[in-house]
């Protein structure tokens, strides 16, 4: 017997893959999407008389609360997600990535299940060693950053809920986004060659969305051990700088070339290490390595020679 789960933000670049697995499961799934990016990620679920769909906004009393009293687990996917995006739109961002949680939170039960992504670029740069655990002070740099760590604490305090700080995402999905990094530079090798890099010894951690999905599985399936936790969750092998990312790449596209800029800085200051031994020891371990996702982006891009898959 499944469990009635709510997923806002279904049919994007996380839902689309996530949502697919929880019906193969045994789930009942309920997709509360407003499709901003004219998507039909999920038109091959439409025949599963388990899945229904509402087109609508996740800033709508009238529209989410009936969802809300129906749904036994809550996978708030539904964020205007990463900073140009957040700093194109900040009303819809606070409106939609904060203000919605919120309200969503306060109309639980405590019975009721949450689980949800924040982001591990709270960090910012780490301590002095750009090391971070799940027990680092938080350093949010950007609008949505900021956002997601009030987010967060309003997630921890209903309890029966966990919160998953995600590494960066990459990796081909239905709602595809070639603006996270490792899309964005394996894209740019396919079809530019190269890149020019800012500040390129900045590191981060990095997590395939197939992953990701993964994650969300396994804390449904483990909630009582998981519950009021909070989890990064990334590839351990994978805390890299930005030239060592484009090494690998490089390893499976030769042609391709990148070089240092004499001057100038990323607009995107975050840098750490991040350790994801917590989750691990409840039993998660990744599947896709990075040599994976970019293996698969290459095979992707021949599919793909647009700028209508990025959020911003």
């Amino acid at each position: 017997m499944g469990f009635n789960i709510l997923v806002t933000g279904g049919a994007g670049y996380l839902g689309s893959i996530l949502v697919p697995e929880l019906l193969a499961r045994g789930h009942h799934v309920t997709v509360l999407d407003n499709f901003m990016f004219r998507q039909n990620s999920l038109a091959q679920l439409c025949i599963d008389p388990h899945f229904s769909v509402v087109n609508g906004d996740v800033r709508s009393a009238e529209v989410v609360n009936p969802l809300l009293k129906k749904a036994d687990i809550i996978i708030p996917l539904a964020a205007l997600v990463g900073a140009p995006l957040c700093n194109k739109d900040p009303v819809g961002a606070t409106t939609t990535n904060r203000d919605a949680i919120f309200s969503m939170l306060a109309r639980l039960s405590p019975e009721q299940r949450v689980l949800m992504p924040t982001t591990n670029s709270a960090y910012g740069s780490g301590d002095e060693n750009n090391f971070c655990d799940e027990n680092s002070p938080l350093n949010p740099i950007s609008h949505y950053a900021m956002e997601k760590v009030e987010v967060e604490k309003r997630l921890l305090a209903h309890g029966n809920a966990i919160s998953y700080r995600l590494a960066t995402v990459f990796g081909m999905a239905p709602r595809m986004r070639t603006d996270l990094l490792v899309n964005d530079f394996v894209y740019r090798a396919v079809y530019d060659r190269a890149v020019v890099l800012f500040e390129s010894h900045f590191k981060r951690n990095y997590i395939h969305v197939r992953d990701v999905t993964r994650a969300f599985l396994h804390g449904i399936e483990h909630f009582d051990a998981m519950k009021g936790e909070i989890f990064n969750v990334g590839l351990s092998n994978a805390n890299i700088s930005k030239w060592e990312l484009c090494e690998a790449i490089k390893k499976q596209l030769p042609s391709f070339v990148f070089v240092e800029a004499g001057e100038g800085k990323d607009p995107d200051q975050r840098n750490y290490i991040v350790s994801n031994q917590k989750i691990e020891k409840t039993g998660f371990e990744p599947a896709y390595s990075l040599d994976d996702g970019i293996a698969e982006l290459m095979k992707g891009y021949v599919m793909i020679k647009n700028s209508c898959y990025g959020n911003a």
